[in-house]
């Protein structure tokens, strides 16, 4: 909640229906609370959240609304850039797979999943039919396609790896097996096949770090997920070449590229996207031999341990990394902050899941303390896109470690991100606002604790509060309407397999998650006590109008 600081949005302590009134919704009865003064402030909070979570789907939807409207008739497909775009690529009417389909694209579907279920089962599932159909250059190797015209560029590795990694596997973090699940597991593949750099570990993606990184964080979610023993391999292919031979070549850092034939390259880094994508999906393979008792989980480790504090030495006295450093004395090439600091952070927290060492979670608790001091911060020359990054890297952290001043930060800069959507529903008019809609609805997914509705209208707010194992759920709906209200579970484990919760560029964090096999009591506003299976509430309990509800595990009953 906001301190009340200018253009934030300033909830604390304002009843209901009297926020309701002042945003000019309409406010339909609460009925009772099922406990004491504690519960009833609870589930206020849980209501605010909910007004909050409604004014981001009904944005959202108004966005994708907005790009779909410029569609290309034959294909369905979205261009990069639309009219009056002061941002993203020259040359309109072109459709570029690491731009339209690895930014855009993939939160359309996550806003249509969340807010308009027949646009998600129709338009964006034929949208992907398309893509395959049209773009599909070299067996499944994606291309530009110039939507005047027709003409099919050259088969990408770099779109494949950025379609891959920031586009499906998005969809497939929140929704699992689907669809794009196939489409990324497939084209990967054939990326890796087609891999044309040689190395002494074996033909790699590309020479520079960005496009192995793509590679390698997609490759470790695809090993555990599929049991393909040569997603595993071609993880492993990567790791190798970087850990047995860049990081003791380079002063311990990935770099940015690296000429694998002469064995050396540029004294140049990048702690922001298009180059620390490597340093997260080294730390997630990592993770994967950790769990899997192999080799590499003990000769990884110190190699890792050095590039991360390395890293973290070349950060500014706040802890945020600067855009780019020179590896060989870590100073930064100029004074710009990386607004996806938190994409390296997850890596450094994940290294200390894996090792213990309280020194790593410190300095992630560290950068979180020191966001107040970086409200308004222009991380991208005046653009959306910075906020959003920013936001999304604290949207990750703060889920495992929920430092106040951290989660203050985040509402003031929500409100800011907000206020970049313009009257008819576009942010800047480059694939960059599925960046926006990307942030808005982690930061809803925050507020509902990973609750989401099926039937979800303009004017149904949902919101919820955790209390330790208990979650407290508000509706708020029109007399009648009719719905099906859902609870999260742990797709860490029971979609990709992995036996915990590391923190993953593109994943959609979990909040309450309930266990599949474990009882829960549903207690509504009556009192009325209610047995559920967590696989039940997973699926969802159907629900009419407005109601509140605690749900609680329920302890096994004593022999």
């Amino acid at each position: 909640m906001s301190r009340g600081r200018a253009g934030s949005w300033c909830i604390r302590g304002v009843g209901v229906a009297a926020l309701a009134a002042i945003l000019g919704f309409p406010h339909p009865a609460l009925p009772a609370v099922p406990a004491g003064p504690q519960s009833e402030e609870a589930f206020l909070r849980a209501a605010d959240n909910g007004v909050r979570v409604e004014e981001v789907f009904r944005r959202t939807r108004r966005m994708a609304q907005a790009w779909l409207a410029y569609a290309d008739e034959r294909t369905l497909l979205l261009p990069d850039v639309l009219p009056g775009n002061t941002r993203g690529p020259k040359g309109p009417h072109v459709y570029r797979p690491h731009n339209s389909g690895a930014d855009n694209y993939p939160y359309l579907v996550a806003t249509a999943w969340f807010t308009d279920r027949p646009l998600f089962e129709g338009r964006l599932r034929e949208m992907l039919r398309n893509e395959i159909r049209y773009t599909n250059a070299k067996d499944g190797i994606p291309a530009d396609l110039d939507l005047a015209s027709g003409t099919l560029g050259p088969p990408s590795l770099f779109g494949a790896a950025e379609y891959a990694k920031d586009g499906l596997l998005a969809i497939t973090e929140l929704l699992g097996r689907t669809p794009w699940f196939h489409r990324m597991a497939d084209m990967t593949a054939d990326l890796m096949k087609h891999a044309p750099v040689a190395s002494d570990f074996g033909p790699l993606p590309d020479a520079g770090a960005e496009l192995n990184g793509d590679a390698l964080q997609t490759l470790v979610r695809l090993a555990p997920m599929t049991g393909d023993r040569r997603y595993l391999e071609w993880a492993e292919r990567i790791g190798d070449a970087y850990v047995r031979e860049v990081l003791p070549g380079n002063h311990g850092l990935p770099g940015y590229s690296w000429d694998f034939a002469k064995h050396e390259g540029p004294d140049r880094m990048r702690l922001r996207d298009h180059g620390n994508e490597i340093v997260v999906g080294l730390v997630l393979l990592e993770a994967l031999e950790s769990e899997r008792g192999g080799e590499r989980a003990s000769s990884y480790r110190e190699p890792l341990g050095r590039m991360l504090d390395r890293i973290l030495l070349s950060a500014n006295p706040d802890g945020l990394l600067y855009d780019e450093i020179r590896p060989s004395d870590l100073a930064p090439a100029s004074d710009r902050l990386s607004d996806n600091w938190g994409y390296v952070y997850g890596a450094v927290y994940t290294h200390f899941m894996l090792t213990g060492e309280e020194r790593y979670r410190d300095a992630v608790r560290r950068v979180l303390r020191s966001l107040p001091r970086y409200r308004g911060h222009d991380w991208e020359s005046g653009s959306h896109d910075g906020y959003a990054d920013a936001i999304e890297s604290a949207l990750y952290l703060v889920n495992r470690e929920p430092v106040p001043e951290a989660l203050d930060w985040i509402e003031s800069e929500t409100a800011r991100l907000i206020a970049f959507q313009k009257e008819d529903g576009t942010i800047e008019r480059w694939y960059g606002d599925g960046n926006w809609a990307r942030t808005l609805l982690l930061y809803a997914m925050m507020k509902t604790q990973g609750c989401f509705l099926d039937g979800w209208q303009e004017g149904v707010r949902l919101g919820a509060v955790r209390e330790g194992d208990r979650l407290l759920v508000s509706l708020e709906a029109p007399a009648g309407w009719k719905g099906r209200l859902r609870f999260d579970h742990a797709r860490h484990r029971r979609d990709l397999n992995f036996a915990r919760n590391y923190v993953r560029l593109n994943e959609w964090p979990e909040w309450y998650t309930v266990d599949e096999s474990t009882v829960y009591r549903l207690t509504d506003a009556a009192g009325k006590e209610t047995a559920r299976l967590g696989s039940e509430l997973k699926d969802g309990i159907e629900v009419i109008g407005s109601g509140r509800w605690i749900v609680e595990p329920v302890s096994p009953k004593a022999s």
